[in-house]
């Protein structure tokens, strides 16, 4: 790896490491698993238009995994990795045919993703359908906090060129 990839790489997911430790101590005001801001997602969806999508996904995954360490929630790691593959997945794809100013669209559809990639995690670890009884609820929060994560990675792709 050239020393400008890999020093931006580290930044970014150090970045969204941080981001995600600060939020897990933020109350989530709504009684609902699997609802919560998703903030560090700015990182992650800023790296899919930006950057190449295996430095996208390395990122990806390193936030998870560190994450959950450091969070002491190594259990939800399976959750955030199922949510996170499918999420990774559309809005790779999505940055393809969207513009620099429809960023948040991808945000919004890779988080409605996730919340359904986590569901489908629970639904095989629990041995049950029951768990997408949440679904309206998910999709209701991740439309709103898709939204602001990806008008905020637009804000961070249209300002930061490194």
């Amino acid at each position: 790896m050239e020393t400008k990839r890999l020093t931006k790489l580290a930044l970014l997911t150090t970045v969204a490491l941080i981001i995600f430790v600060v939020e897990s101590y933020i109350p989530v005001p709504v009684p609902i698993p699997g609802i919560k801001l998703g903030l560090a997602n700015i990182i992650t969806v800023y790296a899919a238009f930006t950057m190449t999508a295996a430095d996208a996904v390395l990122i990806l995954v390193c936030r998870i995994v560190l994450g959950s360490l450091f969070t002491g929630t190594a259990v939800s790691m399976i959750y955030s990795l199922g949510g996170g593959a499918l999420c990774i997945a559309v809005t790779l794809l999505l940055s393809k045919i969207l513009s620099d100013k429809q960023i948040w669209i991808a945000s919004v559809c890779g988080a409605i993703c996730h919340n359904i990639g986590q569901l489908a995690v629970a639904a095989v670890v629990m041995g049950t359908l029951a768990v997408f009884a949440y679904l309206p609820a998910l999709m209701i929060s991740a439309v709103v906090t898709g939204a602001f994560t990806g008008f905020a990675a637009q804000a961070l792709a249209a300002r930061l060129k490194i």
